[in-house]
């Protein structure tokens, strides 16, 4: 049974850090243009807490140092991702990137550091991180459902995270192994939502997009938490400028316009 749990652990791990470098691309991107472009750095702020916290509570846990490398390694990419945006992002998101880091990062992980050596004995230490670990897990395995609805919109697949069912599943099984609660809830729920999309990916496969393809900035949900596109300033101003554009364009052709009016009033005047 030993050998069986450790088996699906170094799978686990494998897998697992193959999610942690799905970001590589991006930020390969991120580096050759010198900006983070619409790219928001939350998910990787937030997946950097969760990796945190599961590395703690590796250490905490007789035998949990399969827990503690995968995630040890998750905690220096986020860092390695989370350091690159904000060297690139304009000074407003790196901002407020910063302080999202000060308050997570640094304020709230260490105050479940301080809070649970100090004040809590062993087991319900454990107990608490375990808690808070599977629930910013279940956060990560949530969030690709958005991917579900574009899929069912556009009834494209090109974007589904599968990696995550095979992580969310892998997992499960090494946590039935070894008999761990934080580790089999959120994974087995991870891995039920995989099986969801699996269901859609079958039922869309053949199917016709009726859309046009999304960015993959838009849907780049690989990485635990869905990367939302903002409008920059310049974005904002150009769609303005297309809706002045756009509404003067129809006031003309509805004969609106001041000389459209003109124009209609001498065409009354000669009838």
């Amino acid at each position: 049974m030993e050998d069986l749990s450790f088996f699906f652990g170094i799978l686990g791990n494998v897998i697992s850090i193959l999610v942690f470098a799905s970001p590589i691309g991006t930020f390969q991107r991120v580096v050759k243009k010198k900006s983070t472009e619409n790219f928001k750095g939350l998910p990787f702020v937030c997946t950097l807490l969760s990796t945190s916290l599961w590395s703690y509570y590796g250490l905490l846990k007789p035998g949990g140092l399969l827990v503690l490398t995968v995630n040890g390694v998750g905690v220096a990419m986020e860092a390695i991702y989370v350091s690159l945006f904000l060297f690139y992002a304009p000074k407003n998101v790196k901002v407020k990137t910063a302080m999202l880091v000060l308050v997570l990062n640094v304020g709230f992980l260490g105050l479940v550091i301080m809070v649970t050596m100090l004040l809590l004995h062993a087991p319900l230490r454990l107990q608490v991180v375990g808690f808070l670990s599977a629930a910013l897990t279940l956060g990560m395995y949530a969030s690709p459902m958005a991917v579900m609805r574009r899929v069912i919109v556009t009834k494209s697949v090109e974007y589904m995270p599968f990696f995550l069912f095979l992580n969310g599943g892998v997992w499960f099984l090494y946590s039935l192994l070894v008999g761990d609660f934080f580790i089999g809830v959120p994974n087995g729920i991870g891995f039920i939502l995989g099986a969801t999309q699996l269901i859609v990916y079958a039922v869309y496969r053949n199917s016709k997009s009726t859309d046009q393809k999304p960015d993959m900035e838009e849907l780049d949900t690989k990485h635990c938490f869905e990367i939302e596109m903002p409008r920059t300033d310049k974005n904002l101003e150009k769609a303005e400028d297309n809706s002045i554009e756009n509404v003067n364009l129809h006031k003309t052709s509805t004969g609106f316009t001041r000389g459209g009016e003109g124009e209609t009033a001498r065409a009354r005047d000669e009838v």
